[in-house]
């Protein structure tokens, strides 16, 4: 696995959001750099400086080019491969900066399980790109012809999908539902259900006002972990005031979060993380306001992450595959590549639980794995 550092070089499948009519429908050939420039309403240089990164563009016009890019389907011509670079690479973009991906065990867990499915069949090249200038020399790599297909792994709102897919000229396979418009193929987990899971049984426990630490609201899995948790409570007829914060995904952020909702609802018996980072911060704010857990304040993770063992108490939390996570994004982006065996069926139901979907993603879908609940100490 090579990795290249910019500063030195739920549920039944999630319908993806329908595709824009393009201006070319009909067409017989593919749109060209002309075209893009012509349905933003700038030139085909200022077309260009957007897809190749420059920084001497206004916002107003990147965001027009990357509407037309979006809208038509374009897709940058690629350059040969040189030949520094091996054939058939695959590339992993991680969307966020790397003190988190260094601290937070699921990317690590998620990039194992995209190496062992390749298994010498292509090699694995990693881009970190969670700045804006590692952003700009991340889409120049693959600018460059450098890789045979793209993963694009922690996407946000303002990580436009479709400018990747233009800018690599590759196909390019998403981790998580992608937000917004963008309708790449992606591989997901039941964020929605596993939530849903998690109150539930929350509620089946006696508990009645149950909080929840959110993630990334510009982010797929912050928003769906988010709704499965008002789904449940507005099922329980619970009354949600107060009782909702929000996080990054990481410790500090738990804790701060914790320290707000106890400040608001002072009465709360439960919390829902977002992920067992934020709940293991959420365990210390809670011991520093004197909480016992669970006999004051029932606590659930999501993730299962190794963490979710070694706190005290034990995580309850929701288990998502991230190692077959992992491996089913390597082995979908190589169908694609013309470089594996399609997998059988279709993706799998709704229910959290044992298991995981199968099936490859279709043109109106992704695939969604299960997550299952795991019942420990702390709820």
């Amino acid at each position: 696995m090579t990795i290249f550092q910019p500063s030195a070089v739920q549920a039944a499948p999630i319908p993806v959001p329908p595709v824009h009519p393009s201006p070319l429908a009909g067409a017989s050939r593919p749109p060209t750099l002309a075209h893009v420039a012509e349905l933003a309403g700038v030139s085909p240089a200022t077309a260009s400086r957007v897809l190749t990164g420059s920084a001497r563009v206004s916002a107003e016009a990147r965001l027009q080019v990357e509407d037309a890019v979006e809208r038509l389907g374009y897709v940058r011509r690629r350059t040969a491969c040189p030949d520094s670079v091996p054939a058939g690479a695959i590339a992993a973009v991680l969307c966020e900066d790397g003190a988190r991906v260094f601290a937070d065990p699921f990317y690590a867990r998620l990039l194992w399980g995209v190496r062992k499915e390749l298994d010498g069949r292509a090699p694995l090249i990693v881009l970190m790109a969670g700045r804006p200038d590692e952003w700009r020399v991340a889409t120049g790599f693959l600018r460059g012809g450098h890789a045979a297909g793209v993963l694009l792994v922690g996407s946000h709102r303002d990580h436009p999908a479709a400018l990747m897919h233009a800018t690599a000229g590759a196909p390019v396979l998403l981790a998580g539902r992608p937000l917004g418009d963008a309708t790449l193929p992606y591989v997901d987990v039941d964020n929605r259900g596993g939530a849903h899971a998690a109150v539930r049984h929350l509620l089946a426990s006696g508990r009645t006002r149950i909080a929840t630490i959110a993630g990334p609201a510009d982010m797929g899995a912050g928003v769906d972990r988010l709704t499965g948790y008002r789904v449940a409570a507005h099922e329980a007829g619970m009354d949600m005031t107060g009782l909702v914060g929000h996080g990054d995904f990481g410790r500090l952020a738990g804790e701060h979060a914790m320290d707000l909702l106890l400040h608001r609802r002072p009465d709360l018996d439960a919390v829902l993380a977002a992920s067992d980072l934020m709940a293991a911060g959420a365990l210390r704010a809670l011991r520093r306001a004197g909480r016992r857990v669970p006999e004051d304040v029932a606590v659930v993770g999501f993730d299962d992450d190794p963490i979710a063992q070694r706190l005290r108490p034990r995580l309850t939390t929701v288990r998502q595959p991230v190692e077959e996570l992992g491996a089913r994004l390597a082995r979908e982006l190589r169908n694609r590549l013309g470089g594996g065996r399609a997998g059988g069926g279709r993706a799998g139901g709704g229910r959290a639980g044992g298991g995981q979907a199968s099936g490859r993603p279709a043109p109106d879908r992704g695939v969604v794995l299960k997550t299952s609940l795991i019942v420990r100490e702390s709820a």
